[in-house]
């Protein structure tokens, strides 16, 4: 059983409920939101990211719902696999178990990578080349990684804690630089946030769901407090109260966020899309557009501090992706190896080493890091879709099995099945109808980053079916012995 995996590999719960709201907090507040969201309102224009963003955070609070659901009662270490494997199919667990590796991988890259950019606001940076702030950052977020999960802990929780200060200051400064308390009152308004809904980009419906995906990846890494539900100290409590308090803090941050930055920033500056030099996030343009250089510099700073608190996340959480993997067989055994400190190193270091090849991408292909950003997006959207119908088959198995819900389940998700069912519909609509809208507006090459993560995970899927003979797990078969701490 794969919870008696667990503790023979002596995994211990060294993460508190605290640790646990900050972590999911630190993992969905980074490049997403400091940097990704400037280009989705360049691109759509005020009024579309402003409904993108609400839209996306409607279906992700159903997504978080079920999986508060799932973490209570199944709290493992890699708990998107393990979810696929139980309630589905070990063959998709694989794949899900794989590919959630590879999305927190290329998050970590971006996130690094992003900051190496965000230093070159300062010219003191220039002199070094982003290429070399990258392995510089990587190698000290390496350092961090393989200490204790604890000092790890004490660490992302104050990191977050700064990010969730400044993304504060930004809202409060951004409503003072709308109504006029100080600043410069021409360069930020109501009147530009109309202005902004006129933009070019994301014409009709098939432009508008191509957004979706960045605002998907923007709010991804929500779902990233079900992973820590392996190290935490009481899964059965820490789960649904992290699961309730971090998507509305969320929602309410990138909704307020995506409106000051439509209201103070024309969607024409060329600094929120250009892909080949990203000097400085929205944020520090919004200060910077009001003639406050100091508090831009400033704020800068912290968001140096706030991304770099992100990558540390994309780390943690790839790592204890490969362990499980590990534990299970499917990666090799050696990766579920733990130091003295309860870490695993080696999968710690192999993470490390992938994250570097997206680096090498970034440095040799001019739009490596938009590319990241658009795959990325797409993989989550499919790890979110199986992780939901997991639930749906937890359910109708305890319906099956003729057991009751509410002594069997620790958390129920409010909407019930209905809301899962509505997600699922949703995460399937974005994929294809971006798909179709990255196809027509550029071609096989755009929508290739589309169609690489649902094909891939069908052939991963497939390959370990066909050659380990697996099949579909029947309802009455499902194992509902909660998990044993």
């Amino acid at each position: 059983m794969i919870g008696g995996i667990m503790v023979e590999k002596k995994m211990k719960r060294n993460l508190k409920s605290r640790h646990v709201s900050m972590m999911a907090i630190g993992g969905s507040i980074g490049t997403g939101l400091f940097m990704a969201s400037g280009a989705i309102v360049s691109k759509a224009g005020s009024y579309k990211a402003l409904i993108a963003y609400i839209l996306v955070g409607v279906f992700i609070y159903f997504l978080m719902s079920s999986l508060g659901e799932l973490a209570s009662f199944y709290p493992v270490s890699g708990s998107f696999s393990s979810y696929a494997e139980r309630f589905i199919h070990p063959s998709l667990g694989v794949a899900v178990g794989w590919f959630y590796w590879i999305i927190w991988i290329l998050v970590a890259g971006i996130d690094i990578i992003t900051l190496s950019k965000v230093l070159q606001f300062w010219s003191f940076f220039r002199q070094f080349s982003s290429f070399s702030l990258c392995i510089f950052f990587l190698l000290l977020l390496f350092i961090i990684n393989i200490a204790s999960v604890k000092i790890f802990g004490e660490i992302e929780y104050w990191l977050t804690i700064i990010k969730v200060i400044t993304v504060i200051i930004f809202l409060l400064s951004g409503f003072a630089l709308i109504f006029g308390i100080f600043g410069n009152s021409t360069t930020q308004g109501l009147s530009t946030f109309v202005e902004n809904s006129k933009v070019d980009g994301a014409q009709g419906l098939l432009g508008f769901f191509a957004i979706l995906s960045t605002a998907a990846f923007s709010f991804g890494g929500t779902e990233s407090v079900a992973v820590a539900s392996g190290e935490s100290e009481n899964p059965a409590k820490t789960m649904p109260k992290a699961v309730n308090q971090v998507f509305f803090r969320i929602l309410i941050f990138y909704v307020a966020t995506i409106f000051i930055i439509s209201a103070v920033i024309k969607a024409t500056d060329s600094r929120l899309l250009d892909t080949s030099n990203i000097l400085a996030s929205p944020f520090t343009l919004v200060f910077e557009n009001a003639g406050m250089t100091i508090a831009a510099t400033v704020m800068n700073m912290v968001i140096c501090a706030a991304v770099l608190s992100a990558g540390n996340s994309g780390i943690y959480f790839s790592s204890r992706q490969l362990f499980s993997l590990s534990t299970r067989g499917y990666a090799p055994k050696r990766f579920s190896k733990l130091s003295v400190n309860s870490s695993p190193q080696l999968a710690v270091f192999i993470s490390v080493i992938a994250i570097f090849l997206s680096f090498l991408l970034e440095k040799y292909n001019k739009t490596g890091y938009y590319m990241l950003l658009s795959l990325v997006g797409v993989l989550i959207v499919c790890v979110w879709t199986i992780s939901v119908y997991a639930q749906i088959r937890l359910r109708k198995a305890i319906r099956k099995q003729g057991k009751e819900e509410d002594t069997l389940l620790p958390y129920k998700a409010k909407f019930g099945l209905f809301g899962s069912y509505l997600a699922i519909l949703a995460f399937v609509l974005v994929v294809i109808l971006q798909t179709i809208a990255d196809f027509t507006h550029g071609g096989i090459k755009v929508a290739i980053y589309d169609i690489l993560p649902p094909l891939l995970i069908f052939i991963i899927f497939m390959v370990h079916k066909l050659t380990k003979k697996t099949k579909f797990i029947a309802l009455e078969k499902i194992d509902l012995e909660r998990f044993k701490l």
